[in-house]
């Protein structure tokens, strides 16, 4: 695999790759991912056949910007196209009836598409010299721990020969994957939460039936029950567990919750949930590399704030 920078002649040399069926490892503010030229089904089967992704998993499309959406969608309802205005780009994802050009490898049997415009300096320099869409998972081997550093993407998928590149494009700022919107009804839904939040969806669409729908719709990335899976089983637990020492646990607790020592291994994160989400893949990747038999994770708390990343780690669990 090669390691790319954010040079000019970098992107262009992965640009250069995509164009070639080849696959590349991109920088989001979410997660890495894995990109191949979208409407090149060779890629994206290729994209399915690195991860052991079910074919049924709908893949995201990644548009270099907002002009692209009417390429990718049969149609656009106003209320996508606010939220793409105020959201893109971001992480959010819209779902929409698919127009004929796009593939069923990539929405996975379906007649609607996940879109996105990222929002990555790198990777969105890289979409405008490719010129072109890319569907991007994230980087990692199906349902295991999504990647936040390119270092993630390597020891993923070191000694294969899959995926051509990764571009180092730093660690990821938002760090859990894209709230995932269906707008392909006659109402918006929320499918997959993220770091943009109900609230700020309701902002711009106003008073919405059912926004918070996730349990109906179309299927979307990162919703089935097991997902974001260290190897090691993860256990939520209260805050009072972790004052009993455990060697054949690692801990990942919250904010200032105190370390009584005898543990596996410790770590914590912030009672913030935009730092708590960007620092949290990185954390359960590091406590599967200690040896624990399981990790602990002290629960978090009810607010809506943290309803990602409470999503994340309850599947994780699962």
């Amino acid at each position: 695999m090669i390691r790319l920078g954010d040079s000019e002649e970098d992107l262009q040399r992965a640009a250069d790759l995509l164009r070639r069926g080849e696959l590349v490892a991109v920088p989001t503010e979410t997660v890495y991912g894995l990109a191949g030229v979208a409407d090149e089904p060779e890629a994206v089967r290729a994209i399915f056949a690195a991860k052991g992704r079910p074919a049924d998993h709908p893949l995201i499309v990644h548009l270099p910007g907002i002009e692209a959406m009417d390429d990718w969608a049969a149609e656009v309802p106003e209320t996508a196209r606010k939220l793409a205005r105020a959201f893109w780009p971001g992480p959010l994802t819209l779902i929409l009836p698919k127009a004929d050009r796009v593939s069923d490898i990539v929405t996975g049997g379906q007649q609607t598409v996940g879109l996105r415009v990222p929002g990555h300096p790198v990777t969105l320099r890289l979409l405008k010299i490719l010129d072109r869409a890319v569907a991007a998972p994230s980087a990692n081997r199906f349902g295991r721990i999504s990647p936040t550093a390119a270092d993630h993407v390597v020891s993923e998928f070191e000694g294969r020969d899959s995926v051509a590149a990764v571009i180092d494009g730093g660690p990821c700022n938002v760090g859990v994957e894209s709230t995932i919107v269906d707008c392909s009804g006659p109402y918006p839904r929320v499918l997959r939460p993220g770091m943009i939040s109900i609230e700020q969806l309701a902002g711009v669409l106003g008073d919405t039936p059912n926004l918070a729908g996730e349990s109906e719709g179309p299927r979307a990335s990162g919703r089935l029950p097991s997902h974001y899976a260290p190897e090691t089983k993860v256990e939520l637990v209260d805050a009072e567990v972790l004052v009993r020492p455990d060697p054949d646990a690692a801990v990942l607790a919250l904010g200032d919750t105190p370390d009584p020592g005898g543990f596996r291994a410790w770590q914590s994160l912030p009672e913030d949930p935009k730092l708590y989400a960007r620092g949290l893949y990185a954390a359960l990747r590091q406590l599967d590399h200690r040896g624990a038999r399981r990790i602990l994770v002290q629960r978090l708390p009810e607010e809506s704030a943290w309803s990602a990343i409470r999503d994340r780690l309850d599947r994780a669990t699962s």
